[in-house]
């Protein structure tokens, strides 16, 4: 097995299994740790984002999946069998080409999950190697390829922009409301994008590092405030907006209950966009406060996927020509080292029948002997030059591995003394010491 990635998304679990696995940037190089103990894997790469964690495995065998599979339940505190998926080989490929895409997204063709998954490739770039390194290229590509060549991603949406289509849904128009974004990364940046075109009167972006919330908040006409500083502000803002990187809640029932006083029968519509929660479920339960979190999100989801589905046939000719473009690099790994074997195996020969011939001829001049040397040389690169060429041609176009056991049978590389046996014949490598130098 070449490729393998086990994994849970939000179209297997809920939003309460899902955020146990979710991996932050601090946690990655532990997290491969684990996962290479665990799997025995050569290579690594774990995806984390707000509906999916999933473990791409190159070298991998079927302990690995055991393995991934463990380390999962773990996370989660409970079988991973009911949640996990599992992919191989081109499917594995098909895979991540289709995520970093979009088209295994909540919203239809959105344009962040690319971005998402450069980064989780760059994080963990220390666990890559030749064949993920190629992998994650090539699935980068094929998004650039689906957003370019196709309309799946033309004005496409994102959760942060379905979030305020929520809101729009609750209030009827957005328009004069007020709103508090929590956070100041890109997907708070989005929503308050949204909210301002809207028609959002006055919003206010709050976070841990206040630099960064003057900065967005510059952009877009906002009020910046430190997370410590804005609990005050739900007595007066209609919607509150969730999106930051805190491992755990943020909001919980003792900041809105006092402001809940001040409110009066004014509804509270919070949207918790962020994985793990930035809301306490425990919110949900207060009166005149309508709490939705990304599991909620899936009713706007719906029309914005049958708007979308028409392109999808586009979309996944693509990625087929990707998944077999990238497959035949893969089938053409496996000639290498037949072709460096056979080269080897073949100058060893060079070697040994020069240095038997000129035995035989003591008096030869330095430059007869290095004439000699050359001959021989070039005679066998003649001679290895198309079967090479064609060997790896052949593994490119998807013949790889019987093209290149015959060549391992025919070159005698390999295991040769289980060849013979298997076979009954002698080792097709070993010189014969009663044909003479001019039979061979």
């Amino acid at each position: 097995m070449t490729l393998t990635v086990v994994g849970v998304s939000h179209r297997t679990a809920s939003l309460d299994v899902r955020e146990r696995l979710v991996i932050g940037p601090s946690e990655l190089s532990r997290a491969l740790a684990e996962a290479a103990e665990a799997t025995g894997a050569r290579e690594a790469v774990f995806v984390s984002t707000c509906i999916r964690t999933e473990l791409y495995l190159a070298g991998a065998g079927d302990e690995s999946v055991a393995g991934a599979m463990a380390l999962i339940g773990k996370r989660i505190g409970e079988s991973a069998e009911p949640y996990a998926y599992v992919r191989r080989d081109r499917e594995a490929a098909a895979h991540l080409f289709r995520v970093a895409s979009g088209l295994d997204s909540m919203i239809l063709g959105e344009a962040q999950i690319q971005g998402q998954v450069r980064d989780a490739w760059e994080l963990g770039r220390s666990a890559s190697g030749t064949l993920l390194n190629r992998l994650f290229q090539s699935a980068l590509g094929v998004a650039s390829r689906v957003r370019t060549e196709t309309a799946l991603g033309r004005g496409a949406a994102s959760v942060s922009s379905a979030a305020v289509q929520l809101a729009k849904q609750i209030f009827g128009s957005l328009n004069g409301r007020r709103a508090m974004v929590l956070g100041a990364g890109e997907m708070a940046e989005l929503a308050l994008e949204c909210l301002t075109s809207e028609g959002v009167r006055a919003a206010i972006v709050a976070n841990r590092t206040h630099e960064r919330a003057k900065e967005l908040a510059a952009r877009y006409g906002a009020t910046a405030m430190h997370v410590d500083e804005c609990w005050a502000q739900l007595a007066d803002v209609d919607v509150l907006l969730c999106s930051t990187a805190a491992p755990h809640p943020v909001v919980r029932i003792a900041h809105l209950e006092a402001a809940l006083a001040r409110r009066g029968h004014r509804p509270l519509c919070i949207l918790d966009i962020a994985l793990p929660r930035d809301v306490e479920p425990e919110v949900r339960e207060l009166s005149n406060v309508f709490l939705y979190d990304l599991d909620d999100l899936r009713a706007v989801v719906a029309a914005n996927i049958e708007r979308r589905r028409e392109h999808l046939p586009s979309a996944e000719q693509v990625i087929a020509e990707e998944v077999e473009r990238y497959w035949q690099w893969v089938a053409g790994l496996h000639a290498v080292p037949v072709v460096t074997e056979v080269r080897a195996a073949a100058e060893r020969m060079r070697q040994r029948e020069v240095a038997q011939l000129l035995r035989k001829m003591p008096n030869l001049a330095p430059a007869e002997r290095e004439a000699i040397e050359q001959l021989s040389r070039a005679l066998m690169n003649k001679f290895l030059h198309e079967p090479s060429v064609r060997l790896r041609a052949a593994a490119a176009n998807g013949r790889g591995l019987a093209v290149v056991d015959a060549a391992r049978y025919l070159f005698g590389i390999g295991a040769p003394e289980a060849a013979s046996e298997a076979t009954g014949e002698a080792d097709p490598a070993a010189p014969d010491h009663h044909e003479s130098t001019d039979e061979r």
